[in-house]
């Protein structure tokens, strides 16, 4: 599998934010957007994954479900945690699940939600409303989508914001163990992941693919 963006323009508004942009990530890769505040980093993101139109140019995932659009076949993980206030943590997880997969055997639906639990560290508050959580605890519950459904194509936007250094870490195998399995990662980000091998998109005036 391959993300391919070819010849990329996306205008919002009057501004071109991007523009002649190209470049490739292969399954097993994860490719970290860098660059200054306003490049277009998220723009980026929400454009492959279908929330924005692009003026110009292609986006392909060769290799991916030709019968999906590539939104279909992607977690997108963005500013705002997607979390419902009144729901508890397991009830949000279980949401989630059935959303993202509800052709899924509940056995399995039930193994997934447990295992969000286990790898962010959320058993002890699976009963406590989301409400009352930390901004930390919150934005790993958010992150608990990427591990109730499968998805080939992961689209993370900061997905850092609020996490202390052991929960970064967390995210960090996690995403690892995706790559692992033939997935693909593209994560905007300010701060080092601590993903080795990955591969640097500095977007902005100083661009150059890595």
């Amino acid at each position: 599998m391959q993300l391919t963006i070819d010849q990329l323009a996306v205008r919002r508004g009057s501004r071109l934010v991007i523009d002649d942009l190209s470049f490739s990530a292969k399954a097993g890769q994860a490719l970290l957007l860098t660059g200054p505040n306003g490049a277009g980093k998220t723009t980026l993101l929400r454009t492959i994954v279908g929330f924005i139109a692009h003026e110009r140019g292609t986006i392909s995932l060769e290799g991916g479900d030709d019968e999906r659009e590539i939104g279909e076949q992607s977690h997108y993980v963005g500013h705002a945690n997607g979390i419902k206030s009144g729901l508890s943590v397991s009830e949000n997880l279980t949401f989630w699940a059935e959303y993202l997969a509800p052709d899924a055997a509940r056995t399995e639906q039930r193994d997934r939600i447990f295992e969000a639990l286990e790898r962010l560290n959320l058993v002890s508050l699976e009963d406590i409303p989301a409400a009352y959580l930390s901004a930390g605890q919150k934005r790993r519950l958010g992150l608990g989508r990427l591990l109730v459904a499968d998805r080939p194509l992961w689209l993370l936007d900061e997905p850092t914001v609020s996490l202390d250094t052991a929960s970064v870490a967390l995210l960090a195998g996690i995403v690892k163990d995706h790559i692992a399995g033939g997935g693909l990662a593209v994560a905007a980000t300010h701060i080092p992941l601590g993903l080795e091998d990955s591969a640097e998109l500095r977007l902005g005036a100083a661009r150059a693919p890595a």
